[in-house]
C-alpha cells in the first residue's frame, strides 16, 4: 500500500521559512517523479515544483522560482520543499504527489499517488 505523508507545515510570518518533507512508503521511490502542489481556499490545485527520477527539476516560475527548492533523497524515500521568503499568497494546503515513471509533469493528472496535505499559513 502506497503512502505519502507530508510534514513540516505551520504558521509563520511573511519573510520566514519552512521546510516541508514527504515520506513515501510502499513503492520503489527511485522509479517515481515527485512533485509538490498546493491549493488555497476557493482556488484550483496549483503546481509548485517537481523532480524527476533523474533529478530534473521544474518550478512554477511565476509563483515560487528563486524562493523554493525541491530536493529528493532516494535512500530515505523522501522529497523536501525548502520555502524561503514566504509571502501571504503562499498560504495553502501543500500536497506531495508521485508519478510512476513520468518526467515530473506540471499537471496533476499523471500523478497516481497523493498525500493528505499539510497546511501552510503565512501571516502578513
Amino acid at each position: 500500500q502506497v503512502q505519502l505523508v507530508e510534514s513540516g507545515g505551520g504558521l509563520v510570518q511573511a519573510g520566514g521559512s519552512l521546510r516541508l518533507s514527504c515520506a513515501a512508503s510502499g513503492l520503489t521511490f527511485s522509479w517515481f517523479a515527485m512533485a509538490w502542489f498546493r491549493q488555497a481556499p476557493g482556488k484550483e490545485r496549483e503546481f509548485v515544483a517537481a523532480i524527476s527520477r533523474s533529478g530534473t527539476i521544474k518550478y512554477n516560475i511565476d509563483s515560487v522560482k528563486g524562493r523554493f527548492t525541491i530536493s529528493r533523497e532516494n535512500a530515505k524515500n523522501t522529497v523536501d520543499l525548502q520555502m524561503n521568503n514566504l509571502k501571504a499568497e503562499d498560504t495553502a494546503v501543500y500536497y506531495c504527489a508521485a508519478d510512476p515513471g513520468g518526467p515530473g509533469s506540471e499537471k496533476p493528472d499523471p500523478y497516481e499517488y497523493w498525500g493528505q496535505g499539510t497546511q501552510v499559513t503565512i501571516s502578513s
